[in-house]
């Protein structure tokens, strides 16, 4: 028998909040970057606001390190490293140039403050020391970034380092960046704050954070900056203002001023002129289906996290929502499994899909209940 689809429009459902700038849909050009790319993502809905050459391959140089940050909060999570641990900086990575904490060789160092110097200080010696004790090797280290890069959906990156240095071989992109940013502050946020440290202090030297927004704005909580003589000046911004989260990817810019400059533009377009209502809660029935076969008539739906969309201020009440449900839903179902799916529009153009699940588990029914539910079937009762 050929399953039906059958489609409920459940637009009533949509819980958009009361909005500033209510009746404000005027939404100017994205401003002028001096940047060779750029990318402004919302973090809550996935969404992205504004994008030149999203997909074009750059070099990523420092900005590298937040996939090295990545791996060492999932190590942390996996109990494989703790904060605690001392490691010592290996010949190579004592050795290798560019920025660094200043490890010394004789003094083994405990993770959490390897980790503070590659983030604030940028430490290439951390980065290298870091990767060694998680992979073995620097080398094997970066087949897991790359690794860990496609799982996360960042399919146009290839890393051959941990630390940025540059590699004919070693790129990424703009879109690629944004997605990794706000993975880091969706997956470890109990990590995240150190990428607001404005300073931090080893071996007797004080370094500052070279994220020139965190002295400048105080809604700027993060993330990292780069820069070699071939990529130009980089910077990834993130923005935390009344309850909104936006991630900014500039590159290619002259100096730390332009990028810091630029990133600031980004941010405020996107924080300015758009809005991230919450239209649906995460586990909470947005509809039920019926199931057959069961120990359970019906099945309550909805989502696994909260779903956000991005509009124009002053646009949130014409969004329409529509859930198509695969008919007939059959038992056992598993919690989570996806039953459906749901588009959101305005005005008529898709501006968002996501997965509809089930949210509770539904065994299989008696042997006499399966049977009756098969002859329903049948006679398409």
């Amino acid at each position: 028998m050929k399953h039906r689809l059958k489609q409920l429009i459940l637009a009533a459902s949509l819980a958009v909040p009361a909005l500033s700038f209510a009746n404000t849909a005027f939404v100017p050009p994205v401003p002028e970057i001096a940047g060779t790319a750029y990318f402004l993502l919302d973090a809550q809905s996935g969404q992205p606001i504004a994008t030149r050459d999203a997909d074009t391959r750059i070099e990523p140089a420092s900005l590298t390190k937040l996939m090295t940050a990545y791996l060492t909060f999932k190590a942390l999570k996996e109990k494989r490293l703790t904060l605690e641990q001392a490691l010592s900086v290996s010949p190579k990575g004592w050795k290798t140039e560019g920025s660094r904490m200043f490890l010394d060789p004789k003094v083994p160092t405990r993770v959490d403050d390897l980790i503070k110097g590659m983030i604030v200080q940028s430490g290439n010696d951390a980065c290298v020391t870091l990767a060694e004790a998680i992979a073995g090797s620097e080398e094997v280290f970066a087949q897991l970034m790359t690794r860990e890069a496609k799982r996360l959906g960042m399919n146009h990156t290839r890393f051959m380092n941990s630390t940025g240095l540059p590699d004919a071989n070693h790129y990424t992109t703009v879109r690629d960046l944004s997605t990794l940013a706000s993975s880091i502050v969706r997956d470890f946020p109990e990590f995240y704050p150190i990428y607001s440290l404005k300073s931090f202090t080893y071996n007797g030297i004080t370094q500052p954070n070279r994220n020139l927004l965190l002295y400048r704005d105080p809604f700027v909580d993060g993330m990292k900056t780069g820069f070699t003589d071939s990529a130009g000046y980089n910077l990834i911004a993130s923005s935390h203002r009344d309850g909104r989260r936006v991630v900014s990817v500039v590159v290619g810019t002259a100096s730390p001023e332009a990028r810091a400059v630029e990133s600031s533009k980004l941010l405020n377009y996107g924080l300015q002129f758009f809005d991230t209502p919450k239209l649906y809660a995460a586990a909470k029935p947005v509809s039920e289906v019926p199931v057959y076969k069961g120990d359970a008539a019906k099945l309550p739906i909805g989502f696994n996290q909260d779903v956000f969309t991005t509009v124009s201020k002053g646009q949130a009440g014409r969004l329409k929502a529509e859930l198509t449900t695969q008919q007939p839903v059959i038992a056992p179902i598993k919690a989570g499994q996806q039953v459906g799916t749901l588009k959101v529009s305005l005005d008529g153009k898709p501006v968002l899909e996501r997965p509809v699940v089930a949210l509770q588990s539904v065994g299989e029914g008696g042997f006499f209940g399966r049977l009756w539910d098969s002859l329903k079937l049948l006679l398409g009762m």
